[in-house]
């Protein structure tokens, strides 16, 4: 679809820093180049990348923050689709998450979760949260279409003996990132 009239693009809230692990994907320069496409991500790091999206799947529902009129957090539902190598989202006509994005286009999504298992907490697949931006896109329907441009990706798991959490970001200027807690 064309792509119209946006907010500008902001630069996400800082993510996990700890010890660089990877290589930047090298996309842009300065805070307001600080976002990507699914597949710039897939590109700069194609296993992290398919761990995030098979994480994104597992369900069909998710919730997503958007920002209020008045500046307050709004969680609403959404689905995501993975095609043409970006990620989308819709939303029905004048809904309040799709009016939220028209305004402010910054969002954050929370993949699907589970609790780890009581007897094997180290089986815990984890869950994907990302953070970035949406591009309305023009539609033969009354619905909102939107392109998510992603600042930070994010997978949360526990390590192999499942007595520590794990905790691996990318983003566009800073590449992958690895730390673990107790």
């Amino acid at each position: 679809g064309r792509a119209l009239p946006a907010a500008c693009v902001r630069p996400g809230a800082p993510g996990v820093r700890a010890v660089r692990v990877g290589r930047s994907a090298g996309l842009g320069s300065g805070p307001s180049r600080a976002v990507a496409s699914r597949s710039a991500l897939e590109a700069a790091d194609p296993a992290f990348a398919g761990r995030v999206r098979a994480l994104l799947s597992r369900r069909k529902h998710m919730p997503m923050a958007t920002t209020r009129r008045d500046g307050s957090p709004r969680i609403s539902g959404t689905e995501v689709e993975f095609s043409e190598g970006q990620l989308w989202i819709g939303s029905m006509p004048r809904s309040v998450k799709g009016l939220d994005l028209l305004r402010d286009p910054r969002l954050a999504i929370h993949g699907p979760t589970e609790d780890p298992p009581a007897d094997d907490p180290s089986g815990w697949k984890g869950e994907a949260k990302l953070a970035g931006t949406a591009t309305a896109l023009a539609t033969k329907s009354d619905g909102h279409r939107f392109r998510i441009e992603i600042q930070e990706a994010v997978i949360t798991h526990l390590n192999e003996a499942g007595t520590r959490l794990v905790v691996e970001s990318w983003n566009p200027a800073g590449g992958y990132r690895r730390l673990e807690r107790d």
